[in-house]
């Protein structure tokens, strides 16, 4: 049987640039984390606006557990990226959900 297809997010935010990274080190040296749209947008509405996971569920077109799912990795892979000096790449395209996420392999091979 195959998953359910996935929903569209909405997304009002933009990125300001391609990447976050260290100051004075090259992107070419440095570990890169990637961080997708949908996952900036539930940054930007729960930790910076302060909305609920309900609201930013509303306000993105999806239900509080995708939310809060979306939140937990965005914030797995901020927290690794500052923490360990790694850069965040903001990726503009759908991510597959087939495949494991990203993050799975940067964040944890420190």
């Amino acid at each position: 049987m195959s998953p359910r297809p996935k929903k569209i997010r909405l997304c009002q935010g933009n990125f300001c640039g391609k990447s976050f990274k260290p100051t004075g080190i090259p992107l070419s040296r440095l570990d890169r984390i990637e961080l997708y749209r949908d996952e900036l947008e539930a940054l930007r509405l729960c930790d910076r606006d302060e909305l609920t996971q309900e609201e930013a569920g509303k306000f993105m077109g999806v239900s509080r557990g995708t939310v809060q799912r979306i939140i937990a990795v965005a914030r797995l892979k901020v927290a690794t990226a500052l923490s360990e000096g790694k850069a965040l790449i903001f990726v503009d395209t759908e991510k597959d959900d087939t495949e494991p996420p990203p993050s799975t392999s940067q964040a944890s091979s420190s």
